[in-house]
């Protein structure tokens, strides 16, 4: 039977031993009964699921006592109208600002826009989306509520290797991280940041939960119409549990934890993020047969766009892949070409047999 590597953005690919432990306890968890899928989300049996995965979470991360873990829904996309929403009520007249670098942050400054001015701190549709843009031109707003960055661009593959450095420019305005496609596949500082949010469907669980990581003092400041589920206060006074959370995508999500703490935590699985995205990369770069057009320090180790010299052959190279087990390498529809994602749960023998595909087809269609 042919060895199936699924390569897709999200919902994304789940480390193996998760899924088989889910589908253990499907029908009974730990001799409760029950499934998680039918617990009480207040009862002693999920309380344990959603303790244990705040604690795990924290462990991961290195989240200092001073942040609040909330487990929330809304995806990404959701968090670009709560984010402003929770941020601009102490400074309603207060400017946003957001550095556009590429799909996703755009459309963050576009919800952004809907709560406040916003500044475009610099936008790197210039390069067409192909490298963050030089520190020198960033025109920060001295003033503003937040300063607003996604970390990695799903759509585009870049990614910040290094925390952008904005309090000293900004009277220490809050760093604001959309994470959510590369979240636990690398160390991050979070104590540099005033707040990290993401969607779960890439690196850590399935799609419905989305995770936001708040600094304590940034709590209490949301605009007066908010709703009060997505008031992040509220949620941190109530456990996450002010409404009913996403009881099984947290239950996967809390396995996920568990599942990277045996690898050895962030650190382990940042180096073998390191080895997977060196070696696709350095594939790309022998050949004219594929492109990548990122700049190399701004290169994604989550998500790599590639494209066809003739793409005129991407309907064959799909097909082909597909009978090879490689799986949701389109690229995305704004975009156009392949994309491989190579998240946490990825093995390097699926890059491996990615980049002997690869070379197989330009050899035999060149």
């Amino acid at each position: 039977m042919t060895t199936i590597y699924n390569f897709s953005a999200g919902p994304a690919v789940l480390p193996k031993e998760v899924l088989q432990q889910a589908a253990a306890e499907m029908l009974d968890w730990r001799g409760s009964g029950m499934s998680v899928m039918e617990m009480s989300h207040r009862g002693a049996e999920f309380m344990s699921i959603m303790d244990a995965a705040q604690q795990d979470l924290r462990d991961l991360l290195a989240v200092p006592a001073n942040y609040q873990i909330l487990f929330l829904q809304g995806g990404g996309l959701g968090e670009n109208a709560i984010v402003p929403m929770n941020l601009m009520g102490a400074s309603p007249d207060a400017t946003i600002d957001v550095l556009h670098t590429g799909s996703w942050s755009g459309k963050s400054l576009k919800e952004a826009q809907k709560y406040g001015k916003v500044n475009v701190v610099a936008s790197a549709a210039d390069n067409g989306f192909t490298a963050i843009p030089v520190r020198d031109s960033w025109r920060l707003s001295k003033d503003a509520a937040y300063v607003h960055v996604c970390t990695n661009e799903t759509i585009d593959g870049i990614e910040f290797h290094t925390t952008p450095d904005v309090s000293l420019e900004t009277n220490g305005a809050p760093l604001v991280a959309d994470m959510s496609s590369h979240i636990l596949s690398r160390e991050v500082d979070v104590s540099r940041y005033g707040v990290i949010f993401g969607g779960a469907q890439k690196n850590i669980g399935p799609a419905g939960l989305t995770i936001a990581i708040v600094r304590d003092d940034l709590l209490g400041r949301a605009l007066p119409y908010c709703p009060s589920a997505f008031d992040w206060k509220t949620i941190a006074d109530n456990g996450s549990m002010y409404n009913t959370p996403p009881t099984y995508a947290i239950y996967i999500a809390g396995l996920v934890f568990q599942w990277l703490k045996r690898q050895g935590g962030v650190a382990a699985m940042e180096q073998r993020n390191i080895a997977k995205a060196k070696l696709l990369y350095d594939y790309l770069d022998s050949t004219d047969f594929y492109a990548n057009r990122v700049v190399h320090d701004c290169r994604s180790r989550m998500n790599i766009p590639f494209y066809l010299r003739d793409e005129s052959l991407n309907a064959d190279f799909l097909s082909a892949a597909k009978e090879q087990g490689l799986l949701q390498l389109k690229g995305h529809k704004s975009v156009g070409g392949m994309r491989a994602s190579i998240y946490n749960a990825m093995p390097l023998e699926g890059v491996q047999a990615l980049v002997a595909f690869m070379q197989e087809f330009a050899h035999t269609h060149s």
